[in-house]
């Protein structure tokens, strides 16, 4: 590396470094936008826009929270040049669920369900995670087949969301009524199964009458498996590959005898046909066929729209991936289709028996349930395969399968009994299913299983989507993501656009230009920001490694300042010019050596500037009607006026921040709230006295008719004990009277008049009684 790249990537480096380290730790915790040094950055965390004016002042951060972004004393952001996205979704397929018995369902469920989108199959687009109840045009697949069914609803959104935010998007799924299923019976024919052949090929008929009392669209469908052919899991002599035991035919890996059919009536032939072989290792090689029997969808005659069945009946355990190499097979199993004309797996001595995660990839893809019926002896190696396989099931088979037709039938009212919701997207996103089942008064719980669903009930999932992180790739920013119920071939599909970039950051925008003049022709300016290009630095890519080596500190240090540090400490400084630090919450340091700032002011009642100015390099700037280093004096004097003469201060003082200031005379200064009280003037106490004890006590000079004529300018209120209010500016007295009983009173004026307030029982001393 040359001198001058090490001596660039050192300064990048120092430049980054000082710039983050002035940014206080508790404002960013507070304000996550300020440090977001490109527009991306900025959309990807929420709460936050960015500013791409070109006239913003350069010392305000261009990430911001519009929240907070309040300041009147600044400019605001225009409109125009403010980019924060929204979440959109839009439904593109919104087709009715099917109905049941007559049963209408809305689009997105039933009336009180409370989830439901508008009925709509075209596009309709809503910023909000929720639609508005509609009801829905009801759908009958009846008169014209499987295609007509519709056991999810909505089928299809557009969605575009942005980073680290959750959005809720609803989905209801329904069992259709009479829905269509195919049963595809896989059999081990090695030759310990022979007596479990003979007792399915009599229960055939017994099979189709039940499953069609449960649906009338079932077709049945027939296949076998032995093994490898292939040492050592079949002997190779050749007599044994001709006859491996008695009354066997000569082994093979997996067949087709029966595809998929209504005509249910010639399955028992089939099975009663088909011959049993055998085999010399114990486990079998099922995985091989049941591959086959999934991938070759065509040549089994499996329907588009049908819960899918696939029921496995061995008495044995299983090869899996690896165990080819037994056999000398390396070639690892491509999961196609490999048959013949006659049924037969063309590739089973080729390549490797697939793997379980195999068999999981393509039972999900294909939407099939398979039920494992197998001997007690072999219940718990197959719940531990089931657990691993999407949608698969395991039940006891009897020594002879003659519980196969009640077996089948109870594992098929649990799958469709119950729904399980599942998804296939990346690990970008988080989702989360949300549920109150069938308890519509209930609350939403996190889960993807609902249980105990019949025909025609709705169930209401509620989906949050999370676009956790942005990938690197901006390919991946589009993902389809589906959402299915295990077993069932419906899906809700959400064509995924994630927002992690800015329009103003490609090329095509007004806002990008290829080494503009504004970059000193060193840089790219996109988004109302200089994008440097590689030797390059500064706001506006202004230094070079070439001028940082020389002296160019000196224009970043006030003159005069006492302190002499660059910056005034506030900030750094970069190709000999200042770059203030950056603030949260619309608080900011400027000034050519960040000598200024807007939050240094003082502050009245925890307000900067009283909440009645703005603060200007250290200043406040009171607004009209406010004044004082803090604006916390008002001008108004509305409370310098004495309400008994409508003079302010009483002629006796001026007004200043809403209170007299009195005026000084020779004999002293004048007093109370409204300077009212001159220095030798005495209180009303004793012009208020005497009515005060006639009209309390009934005491006093006054009889009752002098009372009446002379106390007019009040009515005294009787209280317990008489308590000063300083607030109210009141003046208190205390007298004896001709009884030697202390009363005491306080008098004020308010609105006019005079209010005044005494004890209700005077405090006399106690009586003397004399003996004679």
């Amino acid at each position: 590396m040359g001198l001058n790249n090490l001596s660039f990537l050192l300064i990048s480096c120092w430049i980054v470094c000082s710039v983050l380290s002035q940014i206080p730790e508790q404002l960013t915790a507070q304000n996550p936008c300020i440090s977001k040094p490109n527009c991306h950055d900025c959309i990807q965390t929420p709460s936050c826009a960015w500013c791409f004016d070109p006239k913003r002042e350069s010392d305000r951060a261009r990430c911001f929270q519009p929240a907070y972004d309040i300041n009147p004393n600044q400019e605001q952001c225009p409109e125009e040049f403010t980019f924060n996205p929204d979440n959109i979704m839009s439904l593109v397929s919104n087709m009715a669920l099917s109905k049941a018995h007559g049963k209408a369902t809305a689009a997105g469920g039933t009336i009180e369900s409370g989830f439901s989108y508008s009925n709509s199959s075209s596009s309709s687009s809503s910023s909000s995670s929720s639609s508005s109840a509609s009801a829905g045009e009801e759908s009958n697949w009846s008169e014209s087949g499987s295609n007509q069914i519709v056991q999810i609803s909505p089928q299809r959104i557009s969605l575009k969301l942005r980073a680290r935010q959750s959005y809720s998007i609803f989905m209801n799924y329904t069992q259709a009524e009479d829905y269509p299923v195919d049963l595809y019976y896989l059999m081990d024919l090695s030759k310990s199964m022979l007596d479990d052949k003979e007792k399915l090929s009599l229960l055939g008929d017994q099979l189709a009458w039940t499953m069609r009392n449960i649906t009338s669209k079932f077709a049945l469908g027939f296949g076998s498996f032995v093994d490898k052919v292939r040492m050592p899991y079949v002997s190779t002599v050749p007599e044994k590959l001709k006859r491996p035991c008695t009354d066997c035919v000569a082994p093979y890996g997996y067949r087709n005898h029966m595809t998929l059919s209504q005509n249910t009536a010639q399955f028992s032939m089939m099975v009663k046909q088909a011959e049993v072989s055998g085999n010399l290792d114990a486990p079998e090689g099922g995985f091989d066929a049941i591959m086959q029997a999934i991938a070759c969808r065509e040549q089994i005659g499996w329907r588009q729209k049908a819960r899918r069945l696939l029921v496995v009946s061995t008495d044995a355990g299983f090869h899996y991936a690896g165990d080819g190499k037994l056999g000398g097979i390396v070639k690892p199993n491509d999961g196609e289709c490999h048959l013949d004309t006659r049924g037969y797996y063309t590739h089973s001595n080729s390549q490797d028996y697939p793997s379980v995660s195999q068999i999981n990839a393509k039972v999900k893809k294909n939407a099939i349930n398979i039920i494992f019926a197998v001997t007690a002896d072999k219940t718990a190696v197959y719940e531990q395969l089931k657990s691993h396989i999407e949608g698969a099931s395991c039940a006891t088979l009897s020594s002879d399968s003659s519980n196969i037709v009640e077996l089948i039938k109870n594992q098929y009212q649990q799958i469709s009994s119950s729904v399980e919701m599942r998804h296939n997207a990346s690990s970008a996103l988080n989702i989360k299913f949300f549920t109150k089942c069938l308890n519509k008064d209930g609350a939403m719980v996190n889960t993807n299983k609902c249980g105990n669903i019949r025909v025609g009930d709705i169930v209401n999932f509620m989906i949050q989507i999370e676009v956790v992180k942005c990938p690197k790739d901006p390919k991946d920013w589009k993902e389809t993501i589906e959402f299915y119920p295990v077993g069932i071939n419906e899906t809700l599909v959400v064509d995924l656009e994630m927002l992690c970039s800015c329009p103003c950051e490609q090329p095509d925008s007004p806002n990008y230009q290829i080494n503009s003049p504004i970059c000193h022709n060193h840089g790219t300016y996109q988004c109302g920001i200089c994008d440097c290009n590689f030797g390059s630095f500064g706001r506006f890519c202004e230094c070079t490694t070439d001028k940082i080596s020389q002296n160019t500190t000196r224009g970043c240090v006030q003159p005069g300042s006492p302190s002499g540090l660059e910056c005034s400490g506030r900030g750094s400084c970069i190709c000999g010019r200042c770059e203030c630090e950056a603030r949260g919450y619309n608080e900011r340091i400027y000034g050519p050596y960040c000598e200024c700032d807007d939050f240094s002011c003082e502050r009245h009642n925890g307000q900067l500037c009283s909440g009645h100015g703005v603060c200007d390099c250290g200043h406040c700037i009171c607004q009209t009607g406010w004044s004082g280093n803090n604006c916390a004096c008002s001008e108004a004097k509305e409370e310098c006026v004495n309400p008994e003469n409508n003079e302010v201060c009483s002629g006796h003082g001026v007004c200043e921040c809403g209170m007299c200031k009195c005026q000084v005379i020779s004999e002293g200064r004048y007093s109370g709230r409204y300077c009212e009280k001159c220095p030798t003037c005495s209180d009303r106490c004793e012009e208020f006295k005497d009515c005060v004890q006639c009209q309390m006590y009934e005491t006093g000079p006054y009889n009752k008719e002098e009372c009446l004529e002379k106390c007019k300018l009040f009515t005294p209120i009787a209280v317990d004990k008489v308590v000063v209010d300083e607030k109210k500016n009141e003046i208190s007295c205390a007298f004896y009277d001709e009884d030697n009983c202390r009363y005491a009173f306080v008098y004020y004026f308010e609105a006019g008049h005079f209010v005044v307030r005494a004890q209700e029982h005077r405090d006399c001393p106690p009586k003397i009684l004399l003996n004679h």
